[in-house]
């Protein structure tokens, strides 16, 4: 296992967890950048390419999208696979706008992961949904007996729009630059 170096592997299903991924590899050294890519093995460019989809780098963030109130299932299998390393989880979920929900989230998906590894950071945020789920949430709407929350749902939607902003992509950076000094 690598000490100095570290890696970011993400899953990303939208496109907003992998936006994250190169906000956080483009704020870190890139000298000691050993391994982008996402979970499944794919490396990007800017970091050392390894053969295997788990990093050595003892240093790993990991990103991953919701479902279902926890990290995806390919991130729940890696992260289920990690031992003695330093791990900074980032995410997104489509619903947002509670710290408390990106709490829970956090937590659940930390509970996955093995007690010898430490959680150096974590990070979640709001993340843009496809149109189709707004279509069904028009459609649930015109139905006599909707959900009556619905409405909420779509004005969610119509917020998470813009996310990951420029503002959710700062804050991931300052807190994975401060971890990574750890």
């Amino acid at each position: 296992m690598s000490s100095k170096g570290y890696s970011i592997v993400f899953s990303s299903r939208t496109g907003n967890t992998a936006e994250l991924a190169e906000a956080v590899r483009e704020a870190l050294p890139e000298g000691t950048c050993e391994h982008f890519g996402s979970v499944d093995g794919d490396a990007g460019a800017g970091c050392g390419r390894t053969s295997s989809a788990i990093p050595a780098s003892e240093t790993l963030f990991v990103g991953f999208w919701t479902n279902q109130g926890v990290a995806d299932q390919a991130a729940q299998k890696l992260l289920g696979q990690l031992r003695n390393r330093k791990i900074f989880l980032f995410g997104t979920a489509g619903f947002g706008g509670s710290e408390a929900y990106f709490q829970a989230i956090l937590d659940k998906t930390k509970a996955l992961i093995d007690d010898s590894n430490t959680v150096i950071g974590t990070y979640m945020c709001q993340g843009k949904m496809p149109h189709s789920v707004r279509e069904r949430y028009v459609k649930m709407k015109e139905q006599p007996d909707h959900m009556p929350n619905i409405d909420a749902m779509i004005e969610n939607f119509d917020k998470a729009l813009s996310h990951p902003d420029a503002d959710d992509l700062k804050k991931l950076t300052n807190l994975a630059s401060e971890a990574i000094e750890q």
